[in-house]
């Protein structure tokens, strides 16, 4: 009997070696693609359906899917999202930027007024109340805008051929193709994408796609990548043509982090993760008109007002502790800045600086507050701060001996570095696990270390040679 099945398992093997020599996919592949096709051919022969005068679902698809026109597509519709998303925020973050620091006005006069302590003031007030008001202002606008869009994109029934479209790089990568998706809703949030990732039943590949979704830009770190762009790629050009920079630099960054996250993802897929991709068949839904009423509520009430309490949440006691640094002094020192100090030498090897990667640091609750912390780090004041026009922002960073490099380097970081704390406990929920939520954070830290010390050891050499 042992030698029947031993017999029989070897023939098996024989014939699934034969079979992948003989075809090009793989044989499970092969298999799906057959039952599709036969029970097409079944379909054909059995429904009858009423005469269309044209398939406009299917002239769509042939665009929207083809190797040549799907790809740029795709890019032009995220430039488009990301010129909606950055334009319309700016006058409703303008605006939540004036009603919540006139209410931090009112509270500080009644603070005042009732003879309240300085340092309590100062810790409520210009730590506390100042860092949420700043990630309310700065996350609301451009979530209220992505996500109906995302939403939007995703009732017409585009991001299905999305994640058609970019199924075969993740297969490469050994990842599921719906990371595609997953990867997109990252875009908004990261703690939203890793949410998101439920949508993939493979546990092995759920991982991967929690691990590497901090890879895409969310909107608490587009605000820095958009106005240092602005300062030193944009600034570098006349006028007619800075405006254009600095959404190509954008679109620029996005692949990198889409290329990192392939990378990545492969690496996983070999080492802590290993496995045998899942076989993902997608049927392409049709085309339909989407529902407003819908996209309003899904995308505002279950993933906006969701994700901006959990930073309201990080960020309200990170405030407190930040004041805390930089009002407390050992000697004539700041502890903020004893930091920012101590951790100046490895800053610098790999292009940065102690200020800069302090102001990372602390930034850990909310993406939005990094830019802030840099500035009053270099001024020395002990709340955050933003100036008044990007002119004093670049007379203030190049006083303080920021090069192109820099920017680049700074950019770089921000779009590989660990995800902010509430993504952190997102997956901390999402995986149930210490381990998993330290490597999700410990991964991107490794890979932005690794990235920045390559990128500067070459640009010294350089010099050098030059």
């Amino acid at each position: 009997m042992c030698s029947v099945n031993t017999d029989l398992s070897g023939r098996l093997e024989t014939l699934v070696q034969e079979a992948k020599g003989k075809y090009s996919k793989e044989v499970r592949e092969k298999i799906v693609d057959n039952i599709y096709r036969e029970a097409e051919n079944i379909a054909k022969r059995t429904v009858v359906k009423p005469p269309k005068k044209l398939d406009w679902d299917g002239k769509i698809d042939n665009i929207l899917t083809s190797r040549i026109t799907g790809y740029p597509i795709m890019l032009l519709l995220l430039g488009v999202i990301f010129w909606i998303t950055i334009v319309g925020a700016n006058y409703p973050s303008q605006m939540l930027f004036k009603i919540l620091f006139w209410g931090e006005e009112k509270i500080s006069t009644l603070f005042y007024f009732l003879g309240m302590p300085q340092w309590l003031h100062g810790f409520l007030v210009l730590g506390v109340y100042r860092c949420v008001a700043w990630v309310v202002a700065v996350m609301l606008p451009p979530m209220a805008i992505f996500f109906p869009l995302f939403t939007l994109l995703e009732d017409l029934g585009f991001l299905p051929r999305v994640a058609f479209n970019l199924d075969n790089f993740f297969r490469k990568a050994g990842a599921h193709g719906k990371q595609s998706l997953t990867m997109s809703m990252g875009f908004g949030c990261n703690a939203a994408g890793v949410i998101a990732c439920r949508i993939i039943e493979s546990p092995r590949e759920r991982l991967i796609a929690i691990l590497t979704n901090n890879f895409v830009p969310c909107n608490g770190r587009f605000p820095t990548l958009i106005v240092i762009s602005s300062i030193f790629m944009g600034g570098a050009l006349a006028a007619p043509y800075s405006s254009l920079v600095t959404p190509l630099v954008i679109v620029g960054i996005v692949l990198i982090g889409i290329m990192v996250t392939l990378i990545v993802s492969w690496l996983l897929s070999k080492t802590l993760l290993r496995g045998v991709p899942s076989t993902f068949t997608l049927e392409l839904p049709p085309y339909r008109r989407p529902q407003i009423g819908q996209i309003i509520i899904r995308s505002i009430f279950d993933r906006t007002v969701f994700v901006l309490w959990r930073a309201v949440k990080v960020a309200a006691p990170a405030g407190g502790i930040i004041w805390l640094l930089a009002n407390t002094y050992l000697g004539d020192s700041s502890l903020l800045n004893s930091l920012a100090t101590a951790i100046d030498p490895f800053a610098r090897g790999i292009g940065l600086d102690g200020i800069i990667l302090t102001a990372f640091i602390l930034g850990l609750p909310a993406n939005e507050i990094v830019l802030p912390i840099m500035i009053m780090g270099y001024l020395a004041e002990g709340a955050l701060l933003e100036l008044d026009s990007l002119i004093a922002l670049k007379t203030l960073l190049l006083d303080n001996g920021w090069t192109l490099m820099t920017a680049l380097s700074v950019m770089l970081f921000s779009l590989l570095h660990y995800p902010c704390s509430t993504t952190l406990l997102t997956i901390k929920k999402e995986t149930g696990s210490l381990k998993w939520t330290f490597l999700g954070a410990i991964i991107p830290l490794a890979v932005s270390v690794l990235v920045l010390f390559i990128l500067n050891s070459i640009s010294s050499l350089l010099l050098l040679m030059n």
